[in-house]
C-alpha cells in the first residue's frame, strides 16, 4: 500500500469513526454569540469552550492580540471587557456575550495612532513587536486609571505583561511621555 492509498484509507476510516461517534462525544455544538466589538456589533457561531482569544483570531480575523503563552502569564493577548484589561486566551467568548470588548484594532479606529502607540514608537518600546499589542492597552488602562505616579507604579501595573526582548525601559519611556503630555493638556 502506497503512502497516498495508506492516508485515504485513514482519512475514511476517520469519516467512519466520526459518523459513528455519539453527539455527546463530539463535543458541545457552536451557538451564535453577539460581541460588541470594537464599537459594532458581530454574531459569529462558536462552541462554548472557545476562548475570546481564539475567537478574535480565528473567527474574526482580528490579529492583534496575540497568543503567546495561552495560559495566562505573558500578557500578549491583553485586551478590554468594559474597559478592564482581561486576558483573551482565559477569557470564554461566551462570558463577553454583549459587552464591550476593545482590541488594539480598536484602541483608535476612528483617526490616526492613539498617543500610547506613537510613544511605543518615538520610543523604540518595542523590539520584535510580538508584545506590544498588549503591553499598548495595559498602558493606556494605566494611565485611564491613574496609576502611573512613578516607575515603581509603572513596573507593578506593568508586571502582567511580560517583554521577552526586554524593552521595559523603553516601555515605561513611552508610558511616562504620554502620561506627561497628558498632564500638561490638563494644565
Amino acid at each position: 500500500m502506497s503512502v497516498t492509498q495508506g492516508a485515504a484509507a485513514a482519512a475514511q476510516d476517520s469519516t467512519r469513526m466520526t459518523a459513528a461517534t455519539p453527539a455527546s462525544r463530539r463535543g458541545p455544538a457552536a451557538s451564535p454569540v453577539e460581541l460588541h466589538l470594537n464599537g459594532g456589533a458581530q454574531v459569529v457561531m462558536l462552541e462554548p469552550r472557545v476562548s475570546l482569544l481564539d475567537a478574535l483570531r480565528e473567527h474574526l480575523d482580528l490579529r492583534g492580540a496575540k497568543k503567546g503563552c495561552d495560559q495566562g502569564t505573558c500578557g500578549a493577548c491583553t485586551l478590554w471587557v468594559d474597559d478592564r484589561p482581561v486576558l483573551a486566551c482565559l477569557t470564554l467568548a461566551h462570558t463577553v456575550e454583549r459587552r464591550n470588548v476593545t482590541t488594539i484594532e480598536g484602541l483608535n479606529a476612528a483617526g490616526p495612532l492613539h498617543p500610547m502607540q506613537e510613544a511605543f514608537v518615538e520610543h523604540d518600546a518595542f523590539q520584535c513587536g510580538y508584545c506590544t499589542p498588549g503591553q499598548i492597552m495595559s498602558a493606556v488602562a494605566l494611565l485611564r486609571d491613574g496609576g502611573a505616579g512613578d516607575d515603581a507604579e509603572i513596573a507593578e501595573f506593568m508586571s502582567g505583561n511580560i517583554c521577552r526582548c526586554a524593552a521595559y525601559p523603553n516601555i515605561r519611556a513611552a508610558i511616562r511621555a504620554v502620561r506627561d503630555a497628558e498632564q500638561q493638556d490638563a494644565l
